[in-house]
């Protein structure tokens, strides 16, 4: 017999903690602004792949690691945080190509290259590992089966209401952008805006803190 006061709950907290703004989301909505509806989705999709790694590591013990020890969480942080920094570099010193229309085809922005990026951002990020270290445990049940399996299939359900619930944001925003991704004016603009962004959340996840244990 299905729980409904306990599936009530973990839908309801993995829907409010998808939908408040955060770094995973304020990365794939520049994306989207920058490129359109199909480098979203793919940035989504690998955003929500990295998730889904610490999902495993957490059911495997391995995030504990990181939960734990300093170093650990230090050298993650600081090569996330680098990773990120140095694609926002990239996109501040770019003519604005990878947003115009019409030179597209001379700098392409491929969905495999968004996804692999969104993929390194999630799994560069140790708060993401933490988080799932912390979360997932709140709904394993004695009586459901091995806890690793728990752990997994609701990190799984929580990657598949953030991809619903990003998607339906990235096809939102893809409508309402069309016109500045077309706008050879905007396009340096546009490059600008991301790079800033991506340097931004690189600074702010170097600088982040370990969770007190």
């Amino acid at each position: 017999m299905i729980d409904l006061g306990y599936w009530s709950v973990f839908l309801g907290a993995a829907i409010v903690l998808n939908i408040s703004p955060g770094p995973d989301l304020i990365y794939i909505l520049s994306r989207t602004i920058a490129n359109g509806r199909r480098i979203g989705i793919a940035s989504s999709l690998g955003v929500c792949s990295g998730a889904f790694v610490h999902v495993v590591a957490a059911a495997a013990g391995i995030s504990a690691i990181l939960m734990t020890s300093a170093v650990a969480f230090m050298v993650v942080k600081y090569i996330g945080g680098a990773y990120l920094i140095y694609l926002g570099i990239q996109a501040l010193r770019s003519s604005g190509a990878s947003f115009d229309a019409a030179r597209v085809s001379k700098k392409p922005v491929t969905a495999w290259r968004a996804y692999k990026q969104g993929v390194m951002i999630d799994v560069l990020n140790p708060k993401v590992a933490i988080f799932f270290m912390a979360f997932l445990p709140q709904f394993v049940r004695a009586d459901a089966g091995p806890v690793a399996l728990q752990l997994i299939l609701l990190g799984l359900a929580v990657n598949i209401i953030a991809v619903i619930i990003e998607c339906s944001i990235v096809l939102l925003a893809a409508r309402t952008t069309t016109f500045f991704r077309n706008s050879s004016r905007l396009s340096k603009w546009l490059d600008r805006v991301l790079g800033t962004v991506l340097v931004a959340l690189g600074v702010r996840l170097a600088l982040s803190e370990r969770v007190a244990t």
